[in-house]
């Protein structure tokens, strides 16, 4: 019994850096935003509900993890008829995949300071794809609560057609009506779970 209770002990002692350090998204001080190019400029877009944790453990890494959810549901443009068509069979498709999801597999260091290549499986539209997406760190910060807050970043380009959201128009002079490649922002403040 004695034995039992000290193993016990250990393994939650190891598991401790773990738990200490999860971050939450703040949503108020956090964005997901999108670019794609239509005709002749970009429009863009974002995400107003999306959730997620950070799991970090300080100078490894390779032991953090990632998982981050975006209710497809919830675009935003700001033009209603245009958002209703986005969530169409046309595009996300909403109705039969409402989220988009990414689980991390891997993390490591990237070429410069702060960035990191965090590898996983990204699922939208009902397809899976493994992908490295580049994210830098901004830092940590005390807020006037007491609460540690880190900052996190990425910047990448998505071809559409890898998801299976193919619609499209061709136009008179040649060409098409949207780019298959979107430009993808994310900006994350978090909150360190107490």
């Amino acid at each position: 019994m004695k034995l039992k209770l000290v193993l016990i002990a250990v393994f939650a002692a190891a598991a401790l850096p773990l738990f200490a350090d999860t971050y939450t998204i703040d949503k108020q001080h956090s964005e997901a935003s999108f670019a794609v190019r239509h005709f002749v400029t970009n429009v863009r877009g974002k995400f107003d509900d999306f959730s997620g944790t950070i799991n970090t453990e300080p100078g490894k890494p390779g032991a953090s993890s990632v998982e981050f959810k975006i209710k497809a549901t919830s675009i935003n443009t700001g033009v209603a008829d245009r958002d209703t068509h986005l969530r169409s069979v046309d595009f996300f498709d909403v109705a039969n995949f409402p989220e988009i999801t990414f689980k991390s597999t891997s993390i490591k260091p990237g070429a410069s300071k702060d960035t990191y290549e965090v590898t996983g499986d990204l699922t939208m539209h009902g397809v899976t794809k493994h992908v490295t997406l580049p994210v830098t760190f901004l830092g940590t910060a005390k807020d006037p609560w007491g609460n540690e807050r880190a900052g996190f970043s990425l910047a990448t380009t998505l071809n559409r057609q890898d998801y299976g959201i193919k619609w499209n128009k061709a136009l008179d002079n040649g060409g098409m009506m949207l780019s298959d490649d979107v430009k993808i922002d994310i900006n994350l403040e978090t909150v360190k779970k107490k």
